[in-house]
């Protein structure tokens, strides 16, 4: 990564305690990870660190707004992001072995020699965790749709000519069906 430096906690020199980081992350951090199905964004990470003696408990509260594609039109939209996501950090001698075997995705395992902590991988997953995985443009005052009408005009008309389709499959293959009943009468 480009930017490793800047996601990088030197927590050996922290006191035990509560610790408090903040980061802005935008368009600019994803680039590093490849293409992304969203744009424009404007998140805030704030990441509380309490430091024990073998262990450390991260809380990530991610807050901000990206720009999606509508499910249904294609239009784009913009989404709020909220959530909180808990991580425990243990040190142990033999890290590898323990990640391998451990089941619950909260805990991960680092050596007791480590010095630093690298977080930008757990930024990234928690910011695409935090966007909804149904987007649509939602519903007006009235309850109707606020997806492009004209999308929306188009996909009625492919529906009604798919099931006219689906019907005419059927009818040739019920005319096979008569074909048996009249074999068995001669």
């Amino acid at each position: 990564m480009n930017n490793q430096r800047a996601y990088e906690i030197a927590f050996v020199g922290l006191k035990p305690g509560v610790h408090t980081f903040d980061y802005k992350v935008n368009d600019k951090f994803f680039n590093d990870y490849g293409q992304q199905d969203f744009n424009n964004c404007d998140v805030s990470v704030k990441l509380t660190l309490e430091k024990n003696t073998s262990l450390l408990l991260l809380k990530f509260d991610i807050a901000g707004t990206v720009n999606v594609l509508c499910d249904r039109c294609a239009n784009t939209i913009i989404k709020d992001l909220w959530d909180e996501f808990n991580m425990v950090i243990k040190m142990v001698e033999n890290p590898d072995e323990m990640n391998n075997q451990e089941e619950d995705p909260d805990i991960y395992y680092i050596k007791y020699s480590e010095s630093h902590l690298h977080i930008a991988d757990w930024i990234y997953e928690f910011v695409n965790l935090s966007i909804p995985a149904q987007r649509d443009c939602g519903e007006d005052e009235e309850g109707g749709s606020k997806c492009n009408p004209e999308v929306l005009k188009k996909l009625d008309q492919m529906k009604a000519d798919a099931q006219a389709s689906t019907h005419n499959v059927w009818k040739d293959l019920d005319r096979l069906k008569d074909l048996d009943k009249e074999a068995d009468l001669n």
